[in-house]
């Protein structure tokens, strides 16, 4: 079996983009495409997430035909635990990639990239100097402010206070001092074990909800802020996410959310921009560019962008012998 693939980064984060050796999916929707391929197919999901060919912090886009009818092509996104419903950094990564390939036919000064993700159809929008595709911004499903102030206990820390914004994936946000870490200078280690233990908990303990459908009322991660908005000066942020792992890059799902949120505490207000920086020092922008509900809950568009560079092309070989070719983590 051959699988070929073209690998992106977006500020650090990789989107490896699967083109070819997928088997069709033969589900109607999308989201129903992402429960077959999850049912089905996970063995290659693993292939190339995992190692040999991936590493533990590999994610990737697998393109699938669209059933939305405004949409130019259809996504859905992989990681090393299984499937999200949105993915900014890999939204910008394959805009970028849709123009450059011609996919979506290049106009200037902006070729506008519609693309349907399992959480609804995001428009983005790649700028276009010199006759190449550059800087991605993108506006994705309505984000808002699912709980604010949310209390859940925990055994290391006691009592903690998150607030949990939906981006097209839900979030739990807090503080990183308000546990006595340090987004700059605690190690990633140890950020990533609070960040999985502080999902885990409120995974138990507060029950989501999505007004559009169930499969996307699950918790991806957690992200640690440095306390500050973005508006004055960049904010950092830490997403531990999937099982574990660490967003190179901002994380655009997460800026939506995060946005969502300030909204919601008249913290940020509409058409404000703020400035995200990850843990490489790569920057997001993001501003809210209207009000909107979400199934009766006040939301915003978001509108985010950033940045997305080639690394490779490759041909992955699955040899029938092979005991490890659907990948191991260790």
């Amino acid at each position: 079996m051959i699988l070929r693939t073209i690998d992106m980064h977006t500020g650090g984060e990789p989107t490896r983009i699967i083109l070819e050796g997928w088997p069709r999916l033969e589900a109607p929707t999308l989201l129903g495409k992402r429960r077959e391929a999850r049912e089905k197919h996970d063995h290659l999901r693993r292939a190339l997430m995992h190692e040999p060919r991936g590493h533990a912090e590999m994610y990737g886009a697998l393109l699938v035909p669209p059933d939305h009818p405004e949409a130019d092509l259809a996504v859905l996104f992989l990681h090393n635990e299984g499937y999200s419903t949105m993915c900014g950094h890999a939204t910008i990564a394959l805009a970028r990639w849709a123009v450059d390939t011609g996919r979506v036919p290049r106009t200037e000064p902006e070729t506008t990239v519609r693309l349907q993700c399992p959480c609804g159809l995001v428009t983005a929008h790649v700028v276009i100097r010199g006759g190449r595709a550059g800087r991605v911004r993108f506006e994705s499903v309505p984000g808002f402010a699912f709980a604010l102030d949310a209390i859940v206990p925990t055994e290391t820390w006691g009592p903690v206070t998150v607030d949990i914004g939906y981006g097209g994936a839900f979030y739990a946000f807090l503080d990183a001092a308000s546990i006595g870490l340090d987004v700059h200078a605690t190690p990633i280690r140890a950020l990533v074990d609070a960040g999985e233990t502080i999902a885990e908990t409120v995974r138990r303990f507060v029950p989501l909800q999505h007004p559009d459908d169930p499969d996307l009322a699950f918790l991806y991660g957690t992200i640690f802020t440095d306390g500050g908005t973005g508006a004055a000066s960049p904010s950092r942020n830490v997403c531990i996410f999937a099982g574990r792992q660490v967003d190179r890059s901002p994380t655009g799902s997460g800026v939506t959310a995060r946005i969502a949120l300030q909204v919601a505490r008249r913290q940020t207000r509409l058409g404000q921009t703020c400035t995200y920086e990850s843990v490489t020092s790569a920057h997001f922008t993001g501003h809210a560019v209207r009000e909107t509900t979400a199934g009766g809950r006040k939301a915003v568009i978001v509108e985010v962008a950033g940045e997305a560079h080639y690394t490779g092309e490759s041909m992955f070989r699955l040899e029938d012998d092979d005991p490890l070719r659907w990948g191991f983590r260790i």
